[in-house]
């Protein structure tokens, strides 16, 4: 997840101070994504040295305000036309974990599998219940961010589903 661009994104509409971008941003995202205020002003930082935005200051409240420049917009513009690469693939903590028990070969692979199993069918299910109640008018974005919180689990029982019909292989040869 680049917060660099998420920022960019929401400047996009209109200036705002940090804490604002903060609050828009796990708004936007249901609160799933949950946002460090202090991460906030260090990216909004740097998208100011790189020129991307720009800010003002009030003398009275002493908050800055910050806006999206010509050049952050063209960044931005670039970001939404680029497609998202996973080169190399982002780690992923459920696929080191299996590999490192299997080269282990005294950690019971299977026993990690089904315990993961069982956490990623209860999540699947608290998802399709979310989604469920969502209003397809209001709740937009939040459905869409479902949708794919739902297919990355579904993903991750087929994968669970593959490892253990490997592991039954191995076993059997």
């Amino acid at each position: 997840m680049t917060i660099r661009h998420s920022l960019l994104a929401l400047l996009a509409d209109q200036p705002a101070h940090g804490y604002g971008l903060k609050s828009s941003f796990e708004r936007t995202t249901a609160g799933t994504w949950p946002l460090n205020v202090g991460q906030v002003y260090t990216t909004l930082g740097r998208l100011e040295r790189d020129g991307l935005v720009s800010s003002e200051g009030d003398e009275h409240t002493q908050r800055q305000t910050w806006r999206l420049t010509e050049a952050g917009r063209a960044a931005l513009h670039v970001w939404y036309d680029s497609p998202v690469e996973e080169e190399p693939p982002s780690r992923n903590e459920l696929a080191l974990k299996v590999l490192l028990a299997v080269a282990a070969d005294s950690v019971d692979v299977s026993a990690i599998l089904r315990s993961q199993r069982m956490a990623t069918m209860d999540r699947l299910q608290r998802y399709t219940r979310e989604k469920m109640g969502a209003d397809p008018d209001r709740d937009l974005t939040w459905l869409l961010l479902l949708d794919s919180l739902i297919l990355r689990a579904e993903a991750e029982i087929r994968w669970i589903d593959l490892c253990e019909e490997r592991l039954r292989a191995r076993g059997s040869r």
